[in-house]
């Protein structure tokens, strides 16, 4: 049963809130960074937000993944983004490319996700922290979606055209099942259930061919046959989503947040035993699925994976915020709006640490085994906008039930925000139905 804060476990709450969370420092001061100092130790940290277009959440983030990075060495940032449109941001911050990703990368909806001020300004700070760094230890920007299945197939086809065009010739064969789809992906789901041909054992063979010539390959073009063995991989499981897609939203939702997981994995790996990541994605992807309504319905996540595979060494970091403006569509494809949010309901999250009355505070109980941790272990309701925010429906379509205490190991409470903004005014082009009709 939820609570609310007017009970007696709600103000015992509400009192060891206001002991515990530290008011948030400015986002440039030593004060700010000191407070994630503690996860130096850490394999993975990953940070979440409560929507997809709150310019807070994202200048939060970075001023924690710069202190990582320039501090504790952390030396891959992997986000929740596709991975061709990823690497063009990590072709210029690695120095490989000029900047051209402002005007080519994330042309699809939702645009404004990736394509922002705020985005830039951390890639253009990433860009001059690694011309200090030798090429072997520049710090990576990677993409852990699945959604990429034309730009990967693309992408594939132009590393063998390069390096062996018998085997491209292969490869067009074998992707020629899905390039009718290449620019709605859905309706390839929907004609494999009514049961028309599958492309399952085409694009697995394929990407079978790849990884057999792996170590040859991997000696001789070292990040461009990794950037096409990673983009086979794409295709396969964005092969997998569409088709399991109509099924139902647990098995796509697991296969999408399995292949993030994958996806960290393998950049791990491949950067070596040292390696450590910062991971960017919604709170929905990073807090631990089991300790909320969408794990004791069947769900799973990334922010679970990686608390599994790696324990204490992956700390999880949610946000919320109570008011302000976020940028989101009335429905999917739709055009970008600035929203107004409304006010946190009083049986949330949001709301007990609006009463704390801190404009903005973090709460950190990692390493908490007593009144802290207890105290955030009531099941409450907390607030989650994806790249669609329905105000009018928001209890039903924006709130889940979850115990913080297990769900993150930190809190950071924004209490009013703003929206993202975005890069130019390019309207947004149609093409492939990302989280359509599941997710965030």
């Amino acid at each position: 049963m939820r609570e609310h804060s007017a009970t007696p476990a709600g103000v015992e709450r509400l009192a060891l809130l206001r002991h515990y969370a530290e008011p948030l420092p400015a986002l440039d001061s030593a004060e700010f960074a000191a407070l994630f100092d503690p996860y130096a130790d850490a394999r993975v940290v990953l940070i979440g937000e409560a929507s997809h277009g709150t310019s807070e959440f994202y200048r939060t983030r970075a001023a924690i993944t710069r202190h990582l990075v320039e501090k504790h060495g952390f030396s891959i940032i992997a986000v929740e983004a596709d991975w061709p449109d990823a690497a063009q941001i990590d072709r210029q911050v690695r120095g490989q490319q000029p900047p051209s990703w402002q005007q080519q990368a994330f042309q699809r909806f939702p645009t404004w996700m990736w394509r922002n001020r705020e985005v830039a300004g951390f890639c253009a700070w990433l860009s001059g922290y690694n011309t200090s760094l030798p090429a072997e230890r520049r710090v990576e920007f990677r993409g852990l979606d699945v959604y990429s299945l034309g730009a990967s197939i693309g992408a594939v086809l132009a590393y063998l055209d390069r390096t062996d065009p018998p085997a491209a010739q292969a490869a067009r064969q074998r992707y020629g099942c899905l390039t009718p789809w290449q620019d709605a992906p859905a309706a390839y789901g929907r004609n494999v259930l009514h049961g028309q041909q599958s492309c399952e054992d085409a694009v697995v063979e394929q990407l079978r061919t790849l990884l057999e010539q792996r170590l040859e390959r991997l000696g001789r073009d070292g990040e461009a046959f990794f950037d096409a063995t990673q983009n086979a991989r794409v295709v396969q499981a964005a092969e997998q989503y569409y088709r399991i897609m109509y099924h139902g939203s647990i098995a796509s939702w697991n296969l999408r947040d399995q292949h993030m997981f994958d996806t960290l994995h393998s950049l791990l790996e491949h950067r070596g035993r040292e390696a450590r990541a910062v991971v960017w994605a919604h709170n929905s992807h990073i807090g631990n699925a089991s300790a909320t309504a969408m794990g004791w319905a069947g769900e799973f996540n990334i922010g679970e994976l990686c608390r599994n595979a790696w324990g204490r060494e992956a700390v999880l970091i949610g946000m919320g915020t109570d008011r302000g403006e976020v940028a989101a569509a009335d429905n999917w494809d739709e055009p970008m709006r600035i929203k107004q949010v409304l006010p946190s309901r009083r049986d949330s999250w949001e709301q007990v640490f609006l009463q704390t009355g801190l404009p903005a505070s973090f709460t950190d109980w990692r390493d908490d085994t007593g009144e802290l941790r207890a105290a955030l272990s009531a099941t409450l309701l907390e607030r989650a906008i994806g790249v669609i925010y329905r105000p009018e429906s928001e209890r039903q379509s924006h709130y889940f039930e979850a115990v913080l205490a297990e769900q993150f190991d930190a809190w950071i409470w924004l209490a009013e925000t703003h929206a993202v903004t975005p890069l130019g005014s390019n309207p947004p082009r149609s093409g492939e139905d990302e989280t359509w009709p599941f997710g965030e």
